[in-house]
């Protein structure tokens, strides 16, 4: 039977007491993690948000009736417990951050009972997934979650006070929205009122933030709640956080030293890192050119090389045909991998091929200094060794190659030294490595849609110098865009925007938008450009991903309290779900249904 709290009043959570505290008397509140009864005596761990703390119950202390209580009580039971902090009497737990004390109970409520809980509330178990997720109220109640929460709680703090400190505002944009199609999908909610139209859930605030600085308020941050309805992947759900930034007359290296200083705070307060100031900055062109990826791990080295000027009058057709496509020959050097069985190098080349290589080609430096490799009876020994020497290698070290046009090549070796390094245990969790990356191309050609694309947003400002480019080499341009990466991740994107009515006009323009179709989906934003716009520039985070990171986490359900799995649903409350008929007649809304074909049909369609 439950009891009140009536009388009882919690004084302290379980590991805010120590010896300090010793003769105290103390209420404590919270769960029972496991009961351990020794005749006489029966101890109890018990277990709130801070940890855990020793109870013990003896007879002549708590009385019989209380004594009978603590033999009934279970795992997850609620009790509140009065008594008296003592030095333990027993050895010392020094595994517990309250492993010198212990409360002898005077007092015990049982606030709750509970059922046996479908699996244990402990940390690191090995339970599945689904289930944990299916009970996610139970599995928020384990240690490492409620420490992964904990810390997503100081970060929004921690930021939330400097952005403050610095003459930010925090101001709330809509979260019912105009669908502007460019991107990802919307997600849509159906207007009652208005029939037939719909609201759309927004991606980011981002037109709001713009439009905020043309309405004078200078310096605005948001904690915002952004909405995506695409494929999901380890590092992404369909409902996610940024912190949100914009700032008005700056440019990037404003935005880049407000931001690092952002970031050094917030990373002191929250897990006691000092991130050295100022973070390394590095061109996108030079990350794809070294690192094969606009978001490198430089926890490690494994650089790639391009030995295209090397090969191209060699024997080996798979070289020479790549360089004569217009695409390169680079290669990376696993150090000390020489001896790695053909079975590792054939599991290699597979994993390449997922990321769109016909194959690789490979040489393994033997200790006597000959070669074993796939392509080296097409080749001099001169130009073996000036490939050897490029790629800096020696005995026992195995070198990778890729031949194809550069996007597939820095996709392919991009991958493959993540791969390696991640096989010998090179990425070291508690190492946090920033960069920031710069001048991205401003666009990007579409194979898909026959035309060129922004890479990031219309509204990202071109580099001045690459301005008369806009027309006659479109894919040239550079972009005031810059992203900020931690240990191979983008944790933040962001650029200057533009502010200039002709600019813009251009940029519709290669984009391919028509000016009824710009007035159409951004005509809003377009009006205040009239009004007088100042000089703008912003950046986003992605808390979900940077708390993820920080936590030392593969996935960025681990520090999101109520998470969605891969195909957008949540296993805790059924979403989404069906709605009543009268909710859809009210919307003006019919489901269609959606015939199955028969194998037959399917067969030849």
């Amino acid at each position: 039977m439950a009891e009140s709290m009536k009388g009882l009043k919690r004084s302290h959570r379980c590991t805010e007491l120590g010896t300090a505290n010793v003769g105290s008397q103390v209420t404590v509140m919270g769960w029972v993690q496991k009961r351990r009864n020794l005749g006489s005596l029966i101890f109890v761990d018990l277990r709130d948000r801070s940890g855990l703390l020793q109870i013990v119950f003896d007879e002549k202390d708590v009385g019989a009736d209380g004594f009978e209580k603590a033999g009934k009580l279970r795992s997850e039971f609620v009790i509140a417990v009065a008594g008296r902090v003592e030095m333990r009497e027993g050895a010392v737990n020094e595994n517990l951050a309250t492993g010198e004390i212990e409360i002898r109970a005077e007092q015990l409520r049982i606030l709750s009972e509970s059922e046996t809980p479908p699996f244990p509330i402990e940390e690191d178990i090995k339970t599945k997934d689904e289930l944990r997720l299916k009970y996610r109220f139970l599995d928020l109640r384990r240690p490492n979650l409620q420490r992964n929460l904990m810390l997503r709680s100081l970060v929004a703090n921690s930021a939330r006070q400097f952005l403050a400190d610095e003459g930010f505002l925090e101001i709330e944009t809509p979260i019912l929205i105009k669908s502007t199609p460019e991107g990802a999908r919307d997600y849509l909610v159906p207007s009652r009122i208005h029939t037939g139209h719909f609201y759309a859930l927004p991606q980011s605030p981002q037109l709001f933030k713009q439009l905020l600085m043309c309405s004078g308020y200078d310096r605005y941050f948001q904690i915002a709640k952004c909405f995506r309805d695409e494929d999901l992947r380890a590092d992404r759900q369909p409902e996610f956080t940024q912190i949100d930034l914009e700032l008005s007359f700056v440019d990037i290296d404003d935005v880049i030293d407000v931001n690092e200083r952002l970031l050094a705070k917030i990373f002191r307060d929250a897990v006691g890192v000092e991130v050295p100031l100022p973070i390394p900055r590095m061109t996108w062109k030079e990350a794809m050119d070294r690192f094969g990826s606009d978001k490198p791990d430089t926890r490690f080295g494994m650089e790639l090389k391009d030995i295209s000027e090397l090969v191209k009058g060699c024997g080996f057709g798979v070289f020479t045909g790549a360089l004569e496509n217009g695409g390169s020959v680079r290669g990376i050097n696993a150090d000390g991998q020489g001896k790695m069985p053909r079975k590792k190098i054939d599991a290699l080349v597979e994993f390449a091929k997922g990321y769109g290589a016909k194959g690789l080609a490979y040489l393994a430096i033997n200790d006597d200094g000959s070669y074993k490799s796939s392509f080296a009876k097409f080749m001099t020994e001169e130009e073996l060794a000036a490939i050897v020497k490029a790629l800096e290698g020696k005995p026992g070290d195995l070198l990778l190659f890729a031949a194809d046009k550069n996007k597939i090549v820095w996709n392919v070796l991009g991958a493959l030294r993540l791969e390696i390094a991640k096989s010998l245990g090179l990425l070291k969790k508690d190492e946090y490595k920033f960069l920031w990356i710069t001048e991205f191309p401003l666009l990007e050609y579409s194979e898909e849609e026959d035309r060129y694309v922004a890479m990031h947003h219309p509204f990202t400002m071109p580099m001045e110098e690459d301005l008369d480019k806009i027309d006659t080499d479109p894919g040239a341009v550079r972009a005031k865009a810059y992203d900020i990466t931690l240990n191979g991740n983008e944790i933040g994107g962001g650029s200057v925007r533009i502010h200039q009515d002709d600019i813009q006009s251009k940029m519709f323009e290669v984009l391919g938008f028509s000016k009824e179709r710009a007035e159409d989906q951004f005509g809003f934003l377009l009006s205040a450009f009239k009004y007088g716009v100042p000089p703008h520039a912003g950046l986003a985070y992605g808390l979900d991903r940077l708390v993820m990171l920080m936590a030392g986490e593969d996935s960025i359900r681990e520090v999101i309290a109520f998470p969605k799995v891969k195909d957008a649903s949540c296993l805790m409350t059924g979403a989404p779900g069906t709605v009543e008929e009268q909710q859809l007649e009210e919307l003006a809304l019919e489901i269609a249904k959606q015939e199955m074909k028969s194998d037959v049909d399917k067969d030849f369609h």
